[in-house]
């Protein structure tokens, strides 16, 4: 054994390639939620630039330092590199927050102020919610098969992080393709590039430059100023007044702080199985405590550890790309480069490494998993599909409204749902799966696992525990309600009843001895007997 300590090094080489990578990831989302915020909610430039970006800053800052410290005791707690967990604006509960809280709010009562104050107030309150997961967290994280957890997170890549920014470069191919080439080339195939440039930079360097010769890229230097991140505690304080004067939101927001806690302990998990352990209790308290100083600070939108890690782990980055990602972001909020930055890079361009972050976790999950679980992955990607049908289902009628087409029925309605049924379209079964998607996909995806490993009474705890939130509407519902027997419910009763039950009456070489299905690869490492009856 060495003598020589070890010492963790913040930086790394590889930490430059990262930071792109995280980087575009950020600004992506802040790019969305600041246009939303001004052209959908009118709301003023100085709210949108002044108060929710700086805010969001603050937020990503606070939880970068914590995730560093934190990357550098367990480095030199274990004696060796790790990367540090990537952290930033939660993209699905963004979009919650947007459309869920700020929207509602705004359309009621066309005060685009009120809207904003209740997002923060409602920020606040999700913030502590999203730390409360701590007190869950490693349980779950005990209990929860692998396969659970990174498939439910693979449906997200897979739709959301994946196939929405390839569609992008499709409809961009000068731009997109050429950024696509280089994150091929240097990303996925992991060839050098002259001078060992990094291959995100570059991506989004030529995009950039293309669009500027095709005339898609702008210089916009209007809003370019220092804003300075200054607490809103009072406006915070109205907004918070007006959930507790209106808590029919809070059916909103706890249901989706619940994924968000459970984002993180996914996302946490994927890192353990690319090599590095965090602690998911102080991770999710971290996520928490960031959205809430997020809120003080005028964004009303949640923090959560990024998925992605196993892709910057691949990099071989330290922790040197989260700061770097968090001190841009900072200056370009504090400076007021936001709005210039949104007309300079297209969003074709910086879509590829999106691409890259979504191809890496579902890669990676294939190698982290057993060979078996890979049934209980595909499981578990399936609910974010519906959820993805439902949310473009949505924005057709929203698009056909804006267009002038009048008398159109809202989704839902019955002659509608009818329709589509015809057509093939299960518009019912579709929205019951999209409703707690990440949820929903996390629990198929342990049953499924469990039963391939025998684990009768665990995948029956499972069942129970998802009838119960489908009785209370945490997952297949819009909102919290009083508990209900719907055929959903009672449909999880039954898988779990017979999970919990079959195994303790049915003949014992039943379980002793799987079926060879045919023309079906056997992915079983043997004949083992079931565990719970060992």
């Amino acid at each position: 054994m060495s003598d020589t300590a070890y010492s963790y090094k913040l930086y790394n080489r590889s930490d430059f390639n990262a930071f792109w990578a995280l980087f575009t990831d950020n600004l992506v989302n802040l790019l969305i939620l600041s246009g939303v915020c001004q052209f959908v909610f009118q709301m003023p430039a100085e709210i949108v630039f002044g108060r929710i970006v700086p805010g969001a800053a603050v937020a990503i800052l606070a939880g970068v330092v914590v995730y560093t410290l934190m990357a550098k005791w367990v480095a030199n707690k274990q004696g060796k590199d790790v990367t540090a967990l990537p952290y930033g604006i939660s993209t699905p509960v963004m979009f919650v927050y947007l459309f869920g809280v700020i929207g509602p709010i705004f359309w009621a009562t066309g005060d685009s102020l009120l809207a904003w104050q209740v997002g923060i107030g409602a920020g606040f309150m999700g913030g502590i919610v999203a730390a409360f997961g701590a007190i869950v967290g490693p349980f779950l994280k005990r209990i929860t098969p692998r396969a659970g957890m990174l498939g439910t997170l693979c449906g997200i890549a897979l739709v959301f992080i994946g196939s929405v920014p390839l569609a992008t470069v499709f409809e961009h191919p000068l731009i997109g393709f050429t950024s696509l080439l280089f994150i091929l080339w240097g990303l996925i195939g992991r060839f050098r590039l002259p001078g060992n440039l990094p291959a995100g930079l570059v991506a989004i360097a030529v995009g950039t430059v293309i669009a500027i010769f095709l005339g898609q890229s702008s210089f916009n230097t209007d809003g370019i100023g220092f804003y300075a991140p200054i607490p809103y505690f009072g406006d915070m304080l109205i907004g918070i007044q007006y959930l507790f004067a209106n808590p029919e939101l809070f059916l909103v927001l706890i249901p989706v702080q619940i994924y968000n806690f459970i984002e993180t302990m996914n996302n946490v998990e994927s890192a353990e199985a690319a090599g590095d352990s965090y602690p998911v209790a102080v991770c999710q308290v971290t996520d928490g405590a960031g959205t809430m100083i997020g809120a003080l600070f005028g964004s009303p939108f949640p923090t959560t550890v990024y998925i992605g890690h196993p892709a910057y782990k691949r990099m071989d980055a330290r922790a040197g790309y989260i700061i770097g990602v968090a001190l841009v972001i900072a200056a370009a909020a504090f400076l007021g480069f936001l709005s210039f930055l949104a007309g300079l890079i297209p969003i074709a361009a910086a879509a590829p490494v999106l691409v890259f972050v979504a191809v890496s976790l579902i890669t990676n999950t294939g190698y982290a998993v057993k060979p078996a679980h890979m049934a209980a992955v595909s499981f578990a990607i399936l609910p974010h599909i519906s959820n993805f049908l439902i949310t473009k289902w949505g924005s057709l009628m929203n698009a056909l409204r804006n267009t002038g087409v009048e008398g159109l029925p809202g989704l839902g309605d019955g002659d509608l749902t009818a329709a589509l049924l015809m057509e093939g379209a299960h518009y019912e079964g579709h929205l019951a799966l999209s409703q707690g998607a990440i949820i929903t996909g996390l629990v198929w995806g342990a049953i499924a696992a469990d039963v391939i490993d025998g684990r009768f009474k665990q995948a029956g705890g499972f069942a129970i525990a998802a009838a119960v939130m489908s009785s209370i509407g945490i997952i297949h519902s819009y909102t919290l309600q009083m508990p209900q027997l719907d055929g959903i419910t009672i449909g999880y009763l039954i898988i779990g009843a017979f999970m919990l039950i079959y195994p303790m009456i049915a003949p014992k070489e039943d379980l002793e001895h799987r079926i060879i299905v045919p023309d079906e690869p056997d992915l079983l490492d043997d004949d083992s007997p079931a565990l719970d009856v060992r």
